[in-house]
């Protein structure tokens, strides 16, 4: 009742009639709905999670689990999970959740906003006594995702506590692809990444990056754009980044995706995930008061 209540109450207070609507998602969870001529899109409270973007007369392009668990605590397998505020195992506590812990956690509607021919909507979350367990700092974070014939990604992060911060960010956006030997990277030539099925080897990529094992690789100190040719789907991503010096490249292959029960069976071939993000030595450096901004922007067109 009291999820319904809540959806309720956010669908007086921010629904767009015809374009914006607030509905209850797998598991009953709320989410936003977007439907204009120029895109459709989902983005749910939970985690401040985009799970789908469409533009008109494309096919979707992020990548969802069949099997993805839809429950408070847990994160969605597939979209856009936010990272933050460290990336993979936290350093000093293994005990700690994967990926930081916002991606779990019940984010705060603040606004849905037309802007001309695309749709913004901004959630945010704040340090509390739960996340201090983890991670004992104040900060506000905000998500704000525009749903239009291109798909802007906006994290914000403000230190509101009186020490500095430190932290890893990620973007960890999975892309659908139609499969994934027919996949190459661009944009990423002569660039060193970091080799995290090597032991975080120090390796240097030589023309486009090509999927044909697992793939667990942070490519450092670069702000290159970087293309998603798929020749199965017969199209073109192209992940633009700001603010942002790491991408990571992941697919867990087949031996990797046995350990993770929440992705369907066979899936790990139908996605690749290219990351904006600062992670490792690019962790964010964050004074108290001050803010920083990272963003990425999704475009799609036909090969």
């Amino acid at each position: 009742m009291e999820t319904a209540t809540s959806i309720e109450e956010l669908q007086r207070e921010f629904a767009i009639p015809d374009i914006a609507g607030i509905v209850a998602g797998d598991g009953g969870l709320p989410k936003v709905r977007i439907t204009t001529p120029q895109a459709e899109g989902e983005m749910y409270v939970h985690g401040a999670h985009v799970t789908s973007w469409k533009p008109a007369g494309a096919e979707e392009v992020l990548f969802l689990s069949s099997r993805s668990q839809w429950h408070e605590g847990i994160a969605i397998r597939g979209g856009v999970p936010i990272c933050f505020p460290w990336f993979r195992a936290k350093s000093d506590d293994a005990k700690a959740p994967a990926h930081g812990f916002v991606r779990t956690k019940g984010w705060t509607l603040d606004s849905i906003a037309r802007q001309a021919n695309a749709v913004t909507v901004t959630m945010s979350t704040v340090s509390d006594d739960d996340t201090r367990k983890w991670w004992p700092f104040d900060f506000r974070l905000v998500h704000r995702a525009t749903f239009g014939a291109e798909l802007k990604l906006e994290l914000e992060v403000t230190n509101t506590g009186s020490a500095p911060l430190r932290f890893e960010e990620a973007l960890h956006s999975y892309h659908r692809v139609g499969q994934i030997s027919e996949v190459h990277l661009r944009g990423l030539d002569g660039v060193v990444y970091l080799d995290n099925t090597d032991s975080n080897c120090e390796k240097m990529q030589h023309g486009d990056v090509a999927i044909v094992k697992q793939t667990d690789n942070a490519y450092v100190n670069t702000a290159n754009a970087v293309e998603l040719l798929d020749t199965g789907l017969c199209r073109r991503i192209r992940v633009i980044k700001e603010n942002s010096l790491t991408t990571v490249v992941w697919n867990p292959w087949q031996e990797g995706a046995r350990s993770l029960p929440d992705l369907g069976k066979n899936q790990w071939q139908q996605m690749v995930c290219v990351e904006a993000s600062n992670v490792l030595g690019f962790a964010v450096d964050l004074a108290p008061g001050a803010q920083h901004r990272m963003g990425a922007t999704i475009r799609v067109e036909d090969l």
